[in-house]
């Protein structure tokens, strides 16, 4: 807690301070420095320190290790008999932009060749799942091989694989993804709903990854899941952000989607946005106009005029 004094014409808190033989810090122009800086400061060269260990000791040659045991061994390593390979680990290493860069295109790589099961419609948590290894992960050992989290897709993990295609550019595979574990397509025939038999309009928190399972899906109605599915297609591939009352538009899209549409109602105000993609590109903006005006910024304060604005945005 910080305690304002008052001060006399002509003394400083730093003045006070001294004569009271409390010791003050200062920066390198001598300035006192507050004890909230000095948090901030602290947690950044954590941080820093984080991240280099990230990037040395959890760096695995073609993706990121998952977890250091008390007893020393290792989860999600190339040496391992299961658990190779841990999904959150490589989709993390891109959303917290700790990863060296170059690392999080090699380890999303990685997630997308042993992790993503096109042919059930999936993307797993790990890989291969724990059976009989003396790895002791805790209670997903419990569960059977490729159920839920033990090598089935647990949906949050998919998700975060989804987000970080989307920025680290990829948008077609971004969009891709999204759509393979849309639980609509796992029910499009007879065939596939049967295998998946459960409901096809909410997200599930799990589908099953292993052998006879593969493909069924889990515990449904799962509102986290659906959450994070919601905030992948609106605001890392469609682009749609609002932050302090501004409105950005920064989509990570197919580059065969030619053009897409966004009605927002704002309380009272609509807008209407078309974004349109002449170039087949899948992102970075060329120009943004409201009611035909450019903004060179590239973000939109928003207003409760009562109007209804127009905004077009090329890519």
């Amino acid at each position: 807690m910080i305690i304002n004094c008052p001060t006399f014409e002509g003394t400083t808190q730093n003045d006070l301070n001294k004569n009271n033989n409390i010791p003050v810090k200062v920066d390198a122009f001598g300035d006192p420095v507050s004890e909230e800086t000095t948090r901030i400061q602290k947690y950044k060269q954590i941080s820093e320190k984080l991240k280099k260990a990230l990037n040395t000791e959890a760096w695995d040659g073609r993706w990121y290790k998952r977890a250091f045991m008390d007893n020393g061994n290792v989860l999600g390593s190339l040496q391992n008999e299961e658990c190779r390979i841990d999904g959150i680990s490589q989709s993390w290493a891109t959303i917290s932009n700790a990863g060296d860069n170059d690392k999080k295109y090699i380890s999303i790589e990685s997630l997308e060749n042993h992790l993503v099961d096109k042919e059930n419609g999936l993307i797993k948590l790990l890989d291969p799942p724990f059976e009989k290894s003396k790895l002791e992960p805790g209670y997903i050992k419990s569960y059977l091989p490729g159920t839920r989290e033990n090598g089935g897709q647990y949906t949050h993990g998919a998700i975060w694989a989804i987000i970080a295609e989307a920025m680290l550019g990829f948008g077609d595979k971004a969009v891709e993804l999204f759509r393979m574990i849309n639980p609509i397509e796992h029910s499009k025939t007879r065939e596939s709903a049967q295998k998946y038999k459960v409901e096809p309009y909410v997200i599930v928190a799990d589908i099953y990854g292993h052998e006879n399972l593969a493909g069924r899906g889990g515990w449904s109605w799962y509102t986290g899941s659906a959450s994070w599915m919601l905030k992948a297609g609106i605001e890392y591939i469609l682009g749609f952000k609002i932050e302090n009352n501004e409105l950005t538009i920064n989509p990570c899209i197919s580059k065969d989607w030619k053009e897409y549409q966004i009605n927002y109602k704002y309380n009272d105000t609509i807008y209407h946005i078309i974004v349109k993609n002449p170039n087949d590109k899948n992102t970075g903006l060329q120009s943004l106009k409201i009611d035909g005006t450019e903004i060179a910024e590239k973000r939109i304060k928003l207003q409760n005029d009562r109007r209804v604005h127009n905004i077009e945005i090329i890519l």
